[in-house]
């Protein structure tokens, strides 16, 4: 060989030393179609990059908030390259931000205009708002004469950036032939945050190759943050913590992932920044040149130090996904690989005692020093984070023989696979395990609880206790408006409106905190109890006290607005504006002292009632000290309340010993004749009396204490009173009257049941029933009766007033 020949040998050497192998693909090469939006070229992705970049490095915007920096980019992709010019609706660009048309009419506009970027014209509405936009994105309009302009884009590249742009972040649309435009990634999501979201989705997917990785940062970042984090930070011209959040926010919605993947040593390898979406987009032209590094292990820990080292490029894959990319490790901290081999090689003995390079085993396979430390074994769920050392026993450590491995010889457990590592609790050893909602022993909490389980898992254990019993002071509340049976699902809808409003639970930074604060609590935007963020619980319709709000405050609205108009009808529609807010502010103003007013004459009443309470208590207090101090009107004992025990049990034995001698007057008298009853009542009187005498002499004894003795008394009557009661119906039973009632229901009784068997005790039962009640009507008739004889009795003249009556 010349020796011309012999270095361009060398040269050529040199250069298939760099080419990875790739399998052999039968047949003719695939044809694309029509491409996804995401799936950008590499001069479409750089010239749309450029643009924006462009865009967002004017000097307008430099201070500007992140709604109007990605309000710039929203109508810079929505300008027609014919006119320059877009026409826009206040509405429709707050739904392509993520914001409400009162922040797009308050916010965005006017910084728009401050930063000179835009020349906007607005079309006002009925109420001087801003309704429809004319924008002009002046760095763009000034490019259109400048060849090679990052901004002079042709019709293609605007409808690419405009693509783009729909699917990421697009609001969605139903046109009137029937098609329908879907949202994009970021479509749903609104609220704080979500032009922030957008804008930094959009510059990862642009900086994003075909395998959806980001090319990270270099130099030197801290390392509390990592480098994705610093990455995103520069881009989107933030702080590491803004940055940070953001990152997390989308982590967790799945548009972006950092995979990290766990080489031999155990070690944790840097983390990489990849987008799915675009690697997604990008799934066919996927297994060439980053396919080709599928065939190298993750040798990051037992690659030997190489002069040849690839600086420029730095392989970032995804182990989460094969979409991504490969199984190759992240060896950007690392020295370049030697040559590549196959996936499947053994061991090598002959380069064992050379550079280190001992072939190709399945990562994971191979188990880890006995006496390692945890760090090393950790498992890939991220949940296993948090891990102490582990005691090992005294097998070999590193650098001695580990055992046989999926290479040669005996495989070990798991081999074949990525084997799961146990990592060994805080708590003797055993592994911290989160309560999941369908563990939760209540069904009503696990009703209620249903659609927050994601963020349920995230609680530790104290935590989740304390959500519980918010929860179930939650139900015990709702149990109070609602039924107790439908309170769980109440609940479980105010939880999924509140995951609604922050954009789901993937947003949700604090899931303790915004469950104690915002999700399990109840927000009445009324002085109705049983309202709920406008919402009815009882009914679950709208609630009308809110309803009668927002209407006279329209009305109010309307009422100025009118005056306004009536009396300014010359004048420019800002100063119009200017004048209602104004007047709108001297109406709320005067509203609320008319409240303040109503407020305290409602305390002035509140307090005057509780005063008069008070004193009606203290009369009441002092009228029954009064009658506790009263002396016994019979025998005068002070201090009795007017009676005292033994007086209060013979005034009770007095009455029952008049009631015992009317039942034996009224059976046994002529109640026609007043003398007879009169004599009659005398004897039956002292007869009492004298049964009462000698039942409690009985009773208590000779020598008896006359309390005692006053106490039992009434008792005696009373039994008296009854066996009398018992002896007058007895009597009555057997009168005329009784016996012809109990007969007829006796007859009547056979007649409605026939004389079947059991019919006749039936009767016999009718019967009885019914001469109880007779007798019981004569007994009430005869004492009212005997009443009403002592009465005529009491109102006729004596004899010696009639003989007086008749001598005058």
């Amino acid at each position: 060989m010349s020796a011309v020949a012999m270095p361009a040998a060398r040269r050529r050497s040199s250069r298939r030393r760099w080419l990875h192998s790739v399998p052999e693909m039968a047949g003719p090469a695939a044809k694309r179609g029509a491409g996804h939006s995401l799936a950008l070229g590499q001069d479409a992705r750089s010239r749309s990059a450029t643009a924006v970049r462009t865009l967002l490095d004017s000097p307008g915007l430099a201070e500007a908030s992140d709604p109007v920096r990605l309000a710039v980019v929203v109508l810079a992709s929505r300008t027609p390259s014919e006119t320059g010019v877009v026409e826009i609706r206040a509405r429709e660009l707050g739904r392509w931000l993520g914001l409400s048309v009162s922040r797009v009419r308050h916010a965005v506009v006017p910084g728009l205009r401050r930063s000179g970027v835009v020349d906007v014209d607005t079309l006002t509405g009925e109420f001087g708002e801003d309704w429809g936009l004319t924008c002009r994105v002046l760095p763009m309009w000034e490019a259109q004469n400048k060849v090679g302009h990052p901004l002079r884009l042709t019709k293609p590249e605007l409808a690419t950036l405009l693509r783009l742009m729909e699917a990421l972040m697009a609001p969605g649309w139903a046109h009137r032939d029937g098609r329908v435009t879907p949202a994009g990634l970021l479509g749903a999501r609104t609220g704080h945050g979500a032009a922030t979201d957008r804008l930094a989705l959009l510059l990862l997917v642009l900086e994003a190759g075909e395998t959806g990785r980001v090319r990270l940062c270099g130099g030197r970042v801290d390392k509390r943050y990592g480098r994705p984090v610093a990455t995103l930070a520069r881009l989107l011209g933030r702080s590491l913590s803004q940055a940070e959040r953001v990152l997390e926010r989308l982590e967790g919605a799945g548009l972006v992932e950092r995979p990290r993947r766990q080489t031999v040593s155990g070690l944790r390898q840097a983390a990489r920044l990849v987008v799915p979406a675009v690697a997604a987009a990008h799934g066919g032209r996927q297994g060439s040149a980053d396919a080709a590094g599928g065939l190298v292990g993750d040798l990051a820990g037992t690659a030997w130090p190489s002069e040849d080292s690839l600086a420029s490029t730095k392989p970032q894959v995804s182990e989460a996904c094969e979409a991504y990319g490969t199984d190759e490790g992240d060896l950007a901290t690392t020295a370049s690989l030697h040559a590549d081999h196959s996936s499947v090689a053994g061991v090598s003995t002959e380069v064992a005692d050379g550079l280190g390079f001992s072939g190709y085993a399945d990562p994971g396979s191979c188990g880890r020093p006995e006496n390692a430390y945890a760090h090393e074994g950790q498992a890939a769920d991220a949940a296993d984070a948090s891990s102490q050392r582990a005691i090992g026993g005294d097998g070999p450590l590193r650098g001695e023989n580990q055992g046989e491995c999926p290479g040669g010889g005996l495989p070990t457990e798991g081999s074949g696979s990525r084997s799961r590592l146990t990592v060994v609790g805080r708590a003797h050893g055993q592994q911290q395990q989160q309560q999941r909602v369908a563990d939760l022993g209540d069904l009503r909490l696990q009703v209620a609880l249903a659609p927050v389980a994601y963020l349920w898992r995230q609680l530790r254990r104290g935590q989740q206790a304390v959500a519980v019993r918010a929860a179930e002071q939650a139900l015990g509340a709702l149990s109070g408006i609602v039924e107790p049976k439908a309170a769980p699902c109440v609940l479980a809808a105010r939880l999924t409106d509140r995951l609604k409003e922050v954009g789901g639970e993937a947003l949700v930074r604090d899931p303790m905190g915004w469950l104690l604060g915002r999700g399990l609590v109840q927000r009445p935007a009324c002085p109705d109890l049983r309202c709920d963020d406008g919402i009815r619980l009882d009914t679950g319709t709208d609630c009308p006290t809110c309803g009668n709000i927002v209407h006279t405050r329209r009305a109010l609205r309307a009422r100025v607005a009118a005056g306004v108009e009536a009396e300014m009808q010359y004048s420019d529609p800002a100063a119009r504006r200017t004048e209602a807010e104004r007047r709108l502010r001297e109406e709320t103003a005067l509203e609320e002292q008319r409240a303040q007013v109503r407020r305290a004459r409602a305390e002035r009443e509140v307090e005057q009632r509780q005063q008069a309470i008070a004193r009606r208590r203290a009369l009441e207090e002092d009228a029954e000290l009064a009658r506790r101090q009263a002396p016994c009107a019979d025998c005068g004992l002070p201090g009795s309340a007017g009676l005292c025990p033994v007086c209060s049990y013979r005034r009770r034995t007095e009455e029952l010993v008049r009631e015992a001698v009317d039942l034996a007057v009224a059976v046994r008298a002529d109640l026609l004749d007043a003398a007879a009853v009169d004599e009659l009542t005398q004897q039956c009187e002292a007869d009492t009396r004298t049964l009462l005498a000698v039942a409690c002499e009985r009773a208590c004894g000779p020598d008896a204490d006359p309390a005692w003795a006053a106490f039992t008394a009434p008792q005696v009557a009373q039994q008296i009173r009854d066996e009398r009661r018992a002896a007058a119906l007895r009597r009555l039973l057997g009168s005329p009257e009784a016996v012809a009632e109990a007969d007829a229901a006796y007859e009547a009784c056979l007649r409605r049941r026939g004389r079947g068997r059991g019919a006749e005790a039936a009767a016999d039962e009718a019967a009885d029933a019914a001469g109880r009640r007779t007798a019981e009507f004569l007994l009430r008739q005869r004492l009212g009766e005997l009443h009403a004889a002592r009465q005529r009795a009491t109102a006729a003249p004596s004899p010696a007033d009639r003989v007086s009556v008749d001598a005058a």
